[in-house]
C-alpha cells in the first residue's frame, strides 16, 4: 500500500510537472506566432516607405586637392565608388564626422591656408582620426595621427607630463610643416597625401620598384590605396550632405565652446584645484586642453603654457 501511494504520488507530480511544460510550450508558441507577425507586419510598413538603398553617382569633376582623378579608368572608378559606398552607407558614422567638422574646421582651415596647404587637406584629419584624440597600435596619436619620434622632430613637446600632439592648432602646424616638406619631394598633393599615410620612404619604395610616379598608376597595400578615394568620399558627403541622402539642420551639429585663454609659467602641483578657481572641474579642464597629461604640471623650466578655459556658464556647476 505504501509503494502503491509513492507511485500515485509520482504519477500526479508527473501530471503537474506536464501541464507546466505543456503550457509554457504553449504560450512560447503563441507568443513566437505574435513575434513573427509582428515582424511581418513591420517588414510590410517599412519596405516601399521611401527608403532605398541606390547606387551612387560619382561626381564627373572628381578631385583631390585640385588634382583630377582619372575616372575612365575602370579600376579607379571601382575604387572610388567602394569608398562612395562604404562612407554613404556607414550613416551613423558620417552623420558624427558632419557634426565634428562643424565644430573642429573652423580651427584647422585657418591654419592649413597660411601655410599654403589646400582645403582638402583638413579631411585627411576627418580619415586619419575622426575627428577626435585617438591612438593607434602604433602609438600615433591626435587628430593628425602624429607619431612620438615625428612630433618632436617638429618641435612639440611629447613625455608623460605634456604630449603636444594632442594639442590641435600646434599638431595641426606640424601637419602644415611635414606636408610641404614632402609636396616638395613628390610633386603632387596625392602623393604628398599617400606619403603621409604610408610614409615617404615606403610610397618611395614603392615607386622605384614599380617604375611609376603617380600614386593612380601603383598597387599599393590596401590601407594606402584606399586612403585618398577615402578621403574624396568623406570630403563630397560632408559637404553635400542632401546630395547623399542625409537631412542635417543647422541645429544638429557639434559647436565650439567659446573660450578665453590664461598664460602658466610655473609649475602647477593640482590641475583640480586649478579648474576650481575658473569654476569649472578637472574633466572640463582636460577636455579643452587634452594635451596635460597628468594632473599636475611639472616645468621646472618656468615655460609658458597658455590654458583654455571656457566662458562661464556653458557647463553645468560642479558637485
Amino acid at each position: 500500500m505504501k509503494h502503491l501511494k509513492n507511485i500515485l504520488a509520482g504519477i500526479g507530480f508527473l501530471f503537474v510537472v506536464g501541464s507546466l511544460i505543456y503550457a509554457v510550450q504553449d504560450k512560447s508558441t503563441k507568443d513566437s506566432d505574435n513575434t513573427s507577425t509582428a515582424i511581418e507586419d513591420q517588414s510590410k510598413t517599412n519596405v516601399g516607405d521611401g527608403y532605398q538603398i541606390s547606387a551612387i553617382e560619382i561626381p564627373e569633376d572628381l578631385n583631390f586637392a585640385g588634382e583630377a582623378v582619372p575616372l575612365k579608368d575602370p579600376e579607379i572608378l571601382e575604387r572610388v565608388d567602394r569608398e562612395f559606398l562604404v562612407n554613404t552607407y556607414w550613416q551613423s558614422n558620417a552623420l558624427l564626422l558632419m557634426k565634428r567638422a562643424n565644430k573642429y574646421f573652423p580651427i584647422i582651415e585657418p591654419i592649413l591656408a597660411k601655410n599654403g596647404i589646400p582645403d582638402d587637406f583638413k579631411y585627411l584629419a576627418v580619415a586619419e582620426s575622426g575627428l577626435t584624440n585617438v591612438v593607434s597600435p602604433a602609438g600615433a596619436t591626435g587628430f593628425w595621427q602624429i607619431m612620438k619620434v615625428t612630433g618632436r622632430e617638429y618641435g612639440l613637446e611629447v613625455n608623460s607630463n605634456v604630449d603636444e600632439r594632442y594639442h590641435i592648432e600646434k599638431s595641426t602646424q606640424v601637419a602644415c610643416d611635414y606636408l610641404n616638406k614632402w609636396k616638395k619631394r613628390f610633386g603632387n598633393w596625392t602623393l604628398t597625401a599617400a606619403a603621409y599615410n604610408a610614409g615617404p620612404a615606403g610610397i618611395q619604395k614603392y615607386m622605384n620598384v614599380q617604375k611609376v610616379n603617380d600614386y593612380y598608376d601603383l598597387l599599393l597595400g590596401q590601407e594606402t590605396g584606399r586612403y585618398v578615394f577615402r578621403i574624396m568620399a568623406i570630403k563630397e558627403i560632408i559637404s553635400n550632405p542632401d546630395k547623399y541622402g542625409f537631412s542635417v539642420e543647422k541645429e544638429d551639429f557639434y559647436d565650439a565652446v567659446p573660450t578665453f585663454t590664461v598664460e602658466v609659467n610655473k609649475p602647477i602641483a593640482d590641475w583640480a584645484d586649478f579648474a576650481a578657481l575658473y569654476e569649472i572641474n578637472y574633466k572640463i579642464l582636460k577636455r579643452h586642453n587634452p594635451w596635460l597629461r597628468e594632473p599636475h604640471l611639472n616645468n621646472a623650466s618656468k615655460k609658458k603654457y597658455v590654458i583654455e578655459i571656457p566662458n562661464k556658464g556653458y557647463y553645468r556647476e560642479s558637485k
